[in-house]
């Protein structure tokens, strides 16, 4: 196991009183089961795992009453090495989506008090389709609202990455104290940290494909490992969702590639099929986001806080959750290519993805700025209390837009800015250059 940050917030809601049944959802093979189980078997001295997915028959055990006692002369008999001993026992419901009665049971265990719940579910929320047993119990069920803690997790992050390839705290924190000064990082940190850049845009933070890089330096191996999670996300479109929604899922997420190479990423549905409308495709493009898949980048009215107060709701761009696996999804080849820092024409799509991944795993949401005339932002963030643009720009990017709105802050309202690409810190006037491996720092709201 490599170190991961929900870690942490597990160990907090373990510790706080009165804790709540705790409900992970993320995408599928983010890591959410293994962590959640490592978790588990060192702060509890038993463990009871019911995986719903693999093991239809756990539902049995949900299928009557939920109070807390039957619920565990239930799941005794039928998992004979289970022990309960209050305070020290964890339940475990991994796939809980499978098993609506197990969600319901949630009030019931936080009401009990004697034993913790952790669950995970990767496809909480998404309109799929079920039997009519299945949709006859999932409308006899109930969300417990109140009675559960929900949390997102996403694939490892950046910092997960250097923390996995051996960088420590105090380089980190030597990292840090240059954004906050504004000096330039040592050569040798600086170009061992683009190194590291440059793999995890082609490895990405899918705990398999991390894995796998880290063991054999295996770029095929790894691009093995995506190709088969990408046709894991593929299967999902075709067994969940309904059954008219399924051809269009699949071409909505093959289309990502295509509507990031355009010039102008906002997403075009026509890109998807010529002739194609909102009407038509508008939910399918929600049962990915709703899988933890992808992430939209909303435009905005005007560049002033508060960003999600002035977004607009059908003007949006759409980046990949993880940016390994868009990379997977491009041509053979292109893999090589970024190791060895030549992104071609495709980088401004590369760039672009690679900020989302590192601000929506940070647990920003995701917002840019454009209008007629071609005055556009690449991304718009709240640091230090204003709504600062983020441009991503190779070595030698054109700032035209951004020196427009830093010149007319009467109208913007934008009194600073960073860029951020393949160079040092530097600054000139408002416009503070960084790395794009400091990305991960702008944490300052």
């Amino acid at each position: 196991m490599y170190k991961r940050k929900i870690e942490q917030t597990l160990i907090a809601w373990k510790a706080k009183k009165d804790h709540k049944p705790l409900v992970i959802k993320g995408c599928r093979q983010c890591g959410k089961t293994s962590s959640v189980l490592d978790f588990a078997n060192k702060h509890y001295n038993h463990v009871i795992y019911l995986d719903f997915h693999e093991h239809k028959e756990y539902k049995a055990f949900f299928a009557g009453a939920l109070n807390v006692d039957t619920l565990l002369m239930n799941i005794s008999a039928g998992i004979r090495e289970s022990k309960f001993v209050p305070g020290k026992t964890c339940l475990v419901f991994d796939e809980i989506q499978d098993c609506p009665n197990a969600r319901s049971s949630l009030k019931f265990f936080k009401l009990d008090g004697r034993y913790d719940v952790i669950c995970t579910g990767s496809l909480l929320g998404v309109n799929g389709y079920k039997t009519k047993e299945e949709r006859e119990e999932e409308a006899n069920a109930s969300i417990p609202v109140g009675y559960e803690q929900i949390i997102t997790m996403y694939p490892m992050d950046y910092e997960e990455w250097l923390w996995a390839n051996g960088i420590q705290q105090q380089h980190i924190d030597y990292l840090r104290s240059c954004l906050e000064k504004e000096s330039p990082v040592n050569e040798a940190i600086h170009q061992r940290m683009r190194e590291l850049l440059l793999r995890y845009v082609v490895v990405g933070g899918m705990p398999e494909a991390v894995v796998t890089f880290l063991e054999t330096n295996n770029i095929n191996d790894v691009l093995e490992v995506q190709h088969g999670i990408v046709e894991t996300y593929k299967a999902d479109m075709l067994k969940n969702a309904l059954q008219e929604d399924k051809s269009r899922i699949r071409e909505c997420f093959e289309s990502i590639p295509a509507q990031l190479a355009k010039e102008n990423k906002k997403f075009q549905y026509s890109v998807i099929r010529k002739g194609a409308r909102s009407s038509q495709y508008a939910g399918s493009l929600q049962w990915i986001e709703d899988a933890g898949i992808i992430q939209r980048c909303h435009n905005t009215s005007i560049t002033e806080l508060p960003l999600g107060g002035n977004a607009i709701n059908d003007v949006f761009k759409v980046y990949l959750t993880d940016i390994g696996l868009l990379i997977s999804m491009l041509d053979d080849g292109t893999a090589w290519s970024i190791l060895q820092g030549d992104m071609l024409g495709y980088k401004g799509a590369i760039f672009e993805n690679l900020a989302a991944d590192i601000f929506c795993k940070m647990g920003r949401k995701l917002y840019y700025f454009q209008k007629e005339g071609g005055l556009e932002l690449d991304f718009l963030i709240r640091y230090k209390g204003e709504c600062c643009p983020v441009e991503c720009k190779a070595r030698t990017g054109n700032t035209k837009s951004l020196q427009t709105v830093l010149k007319h802050p009467e109208h913007y309202h934008i009194y600073h800015a960073l860029k951020v690409g393949d160079y040092n810190i530097g600054r000139s006037g408002a416009i503070l250059t960084l790395p794009f491996y400091m990305t991960f720092l702008l944490t300052d709201l």
